[in-house]
């Protein structure tokens, strides 16, 4: 049975990451906007990497330009965007396509997993997917979800 732990990715620098580098580890994945009405959604996803951290969970963030061209065409300026703004201290990764033909390996993967309303295509910046410790997909959660709504499945999981 496949797990996000058979997939690798592209970390901001161009090298890849093993997921299995995360095993026994709670994570959540996001696709990402710098310039989104949604972007503020970086301060509760910070918060909970925050809290949660110490206890094995963390965030994995995917800058993502497919919905309005919301994202910085340099990977260096969304990071820094993300850090200035918003502190965020969790790893974030390449830039990537999260629908059609050059969608990511692993966001083609989390969508059979777990498909959203009506259709398994991710509909908007910010989608969310909680892994459970065992590398498999727990839930999907819509773009308009706030981060801590997701305390009580997060705690569930840890």
């Amino acid at each position: 049975m496949k797990t996000i732990y058979d997939f690798e990715v592209k970390k901001t620098n161009g090298h890849t990451e093993q997921l299995k580098d995360f095993a026994g580890k709670v994570i959540l994945i996001v696709n990402t906007a710098s310039k989104c009405g949604l972007t503020p959604q970086f301060e509760g996803l910070q918060e909970l990497y925050e809290k949660y951290k110490d206890k094995d969970f963390v965030i994995l963030g995917f800058p993502c330009a497919q919905f309005n061209n919301q994202e910085f065409a340099n990977i260096d300026e969304t990071t820094e965007f993300c850090q200035v703004n918003y502190g965020v201290s969790f790893p974030m990764f390449a830039k990537i396509d999260v629908n059609g033909d050059n969608t990511e390996p692993l966001f083609s993967y989390l969508k059979e997993e777990k498909k959203g309303v009506l259709s398994k295509n991710i509909k908007w910046n910010f989608t969310k997917f909680l892994i459970d410790r065992n590398g498999e997909v727990y839930d999907r959660y819509a773009p308009t979800t706030e981060p801590e709504k997701l305390t009580s499945d997060i705690e569930k999981l840890l």
